[in-house]
Order: C-alpha cells, then sequence, then structure tokens
C-alpha cells in the first residue's frame, strides 16, 4: 500500500506495467462493461457544460441516445454514468476510419473547444477511484481486454502509475505525484 497525503494506492499502481496499445484492442474500453463511463458527480454540470460544443464530433447514434437518455444517467446503484448506444459502447465514443474508438469529448478538448479533457474514470483507466469519507482508494483494474496493454507495459518497463503521470497529476495535483514518485523511490530502496 502507497498512502500519500489522502490517498491510498494498492501496490499493483507500482509493481505492474501498462501502456495502452490501441493498435491492439481498438478501444474496447468504450465499448465493453455493464455501463457507460462512470461519473463523479461534479462532472454531470460539465457534461452539462460542454455539450453543445461536443456534439459536432459525436456520431448520430450517439446524439440520438443522449438526445434519448440525457447527457448522463444514474443506474441501479444510485452511480452516474455516461449513456450507451444499444448498451454496448459509450455514446460519447466515435470511431475513426480504422473502426478505433476514441472520446468526442476529448478530441473536443484536444481542439481547444472546452477544457474538460474527458470522464476522469476514462482518463485514469486502467485505475479506479474509490472515495471514501477519509481519503480515495486508487486500485489497478486488471482487465483482460487490456492484456496487449499489460504485454507493452512489460517490454517498455513502465509502472502503472507512471503511465498514469498525467491523469493522476490532473486529479491530484503535480506536488502530489511528485510526492508519490518519492514515496516509491523509498518503498523500492527499503526493498533492497
Amino acid at each position: 500500500m502507497i498512502v500519500v497525503d489522502k490517498v491510498v494506492l494498492s501496490d499493483d499502481m507500482m509493481e505492474e506495467e501498462f501502456v495502452c496499445n490501441l493498435d491492439k484492442c481498438k478501444g474496447a474500453c468504450c465499448v465493453e462493461g455493464d455501463l457507460g463511463a462512470p461519473l463523479n458527480d461534479d462532472e454531470l454540470e460539465k457534461l452539462e457544460e460542454v455539450y453543445e460544443a461536443v456534439k459536432p464530433y459525436m456520431s448520430e447514434e450517439g446524439i440520438k441516445e443522449v438526445e434519448r437518455q440525457g447527457k448522463y444517467i444514474k443506474d441501479f446503484e444510485g452511480d452516474y454514468s455516461t449513456p450507451t448506444i444499444n448498451n454496448r459502447e459509450c455514446a460519447y465514443a466515435i470511431y475513426d476510419d480504422k473502426k478505433y474508438l476514441h472520446c468526442a469529448i476529448e478530441k473536443a478538448y484536444l481542439d481547444e473547444k472546452i477544457t474538460y479533457r474527458k470522464p476522469i474514470s476514462c482518463y485514469l483507466y486502467p485505475a479506479r477511484i474509490t472515495n471514501y469519507e477519509a481519503y480515495d482508494a486508487v486500485n489497478y483494474d486488471k482487465w483482460e481486454i487490456c492484456s496487449d496493454a499489460c504485454i507493452l507495459g512489460k517490454e517498455l518497463k513502465v509502472p502503472v502509475y507512471q503511465f498514469l503521470k498525467g491523469p493522476l497529476t490532473a486529479k491530484y495535483g503535480a506536488e502530489w505525484y511528485e510526492k508519490l514518485e518519492q514515496e516509491i523511490q523509498l518503498m523500492k530502496e527499503n526493498l533492497r
């Protein structure tokens, strides 16, 4: 367990290796699973704010589903997520000419149309955050569809936490990420 301020990371975040391999998975995380992308409460307002700027990037089917279901949905457990198309891909997912899935929200962000990149659950994948009253628990979520990312991560020797430097910094800040690196370095030195 790695503890930095009020964030607890599983050891897997340091021990496992991971680098997304879009050429192999083709964005399967945008289509696999029971629901769309999990959303934090603060992201509901963000989706409301950015939708009109994101809409031109979306597929016809995605727009239809958002107009039918809403910009986000509440599931049977009371959690929020993005709507899906026919209970499959996220309504905000778009295919490129190679049939790879990408995020329409992120495309609008990269084109500097909005300042919200995409749901943090997507940006932080393969990590999942569970919020508790006193701390956040950040765990590595192993999923078969990402096996090629694990292989590439091992080849390149990139631990999960390093692969997620951008999203972890976006979530917790640069100073926090620096503390994380220092804590992991101390743990590695103590293991020698």
